[in-house]
């Protein structure tokens, strides 16, 4: 499937949470989750399988965290290659056998850091860091790079371009995390939506959009800001509902059926790619799927 010529014909489907799916079953925050594609492949393969049975078109690898600054968190820097090839491998495995006409997409999530002068990272470290990344998901396999939850626009643009410079003629996704502000939607840095669609398609991106923060029914009004913007792809990631805490655990109460009801609206608003962030499952994909495939 080719993503770019397909979003022209119809609404694509990304997966749901990995994150979330992974403490479903047994994984704790002390422990490394790009470590589980060594430790517990199965899991990453069930949870992948999951996603592809409720429909999705493109499933995203295990490497949210897999750039060298968040593996060093738990002593797995020198792992970069390793953990991020054998993630795409697992993903590539599982399409191959589950669904053969679908994609994986290489997932890059921020590296934790702060760029100079809030940080001590140049920006020249960071750009090879993600290059890196990039490169050992190309070399395991995927489909297409998909760079998401940024709130930095300088790191997402760097990202992305460290992206580009491997991925051939592979699609590159980035998608910044907006909160609801007084001043609208912005992102954490204070980057409104117009301004963070312009540098992330200047860097060479070829879908832009939105993840993570808010709501179903909140991103509904963010995609309109997006499309008011660019006439490139748009992507969608809500969360289901805003999270809290019960007895120690994080939870999310939104349910399939709300989360499909505000997907079609957000498609509505001009969403190509729709998928789920924090707290989706794959019921919520196969709800939406449901509500959107003709």
């Amino acid at each position: 499937m080719d993503v770019l010529a397909e979003v022209k014909k119809r609404v694509v489907f990304l997966d749901g949470a990995m994150g979330s799916e992974l403490i479903r079953h047994g994984f704790r925050s002390e422990t490394c989750p790009e470590e589980w594609n060594i430790s517990h492949p199965e899991v990453i393969a069930r949870i992948h399988a999951q996603y592809l049975a409720a429909g999705a078109d493109i499933i995203q690898t295990n490497t949210f965290g897999g750039t060298a600054a968040k593996l060093g968190h738990f002593g797995l820097q020198d792992r970069v290659a390793e953990l991020n090839t054998v993630a795409a491998r697992i993903a590539g495995e599982v399409r191959d056998r589950e669904a053969p006409e679908c994609l994986v997409a290489g997932d890059i999530g921020p590296s934790g850091k702060f760029l100079k002068p809030m940080g001590e990272l140049e920006p020249a470290a960071l750009r090879e860091m993600f290059a890196v990344q990039a490169a050992a998901l190309v070399a395991g396999g995927v489909d297409l790079l998909s760079i998401e939850t940024m709130f930095d626009l300088a790191e997402a643009c760097l990202a992305v371009e460290a992206a580009r410079s491997v991925a051939g003629e592979r699609p590159v996704m980035a998608s910044l995390t907006y909160g609801v502000t007084p001043r609208g939607y912005r992102t954490m840095m204070g980057v409104d939506p117009r301004r963070g669609v312009g540098a992330l398609l200047e860097a060479g991106a070829d879908v832009v959009g939105c993840n993570c923060s808010v709501t179903g029914d909140q991103m509904i009004e963010l995609v309109a800001e997006l499309r008011a913007t660019t006439d490139a792809p748009i992507l969608a990631e809500p969360n289901a509902g805003q999270p809290r805490l019960e007895e120690g655990v994080t939870v999310y109460d939104e349910t399939p059926r709300h989360f499909a009801t505000a997907g079609v609206a957000i498609v509505g608003q001009g969403a190509n790619i729709i998928g789920g962030c924090c707290g989706t499952t794959p019921d919520h994909i196969a709800a939406l799927v449901r509500a959107l495939r003709p």
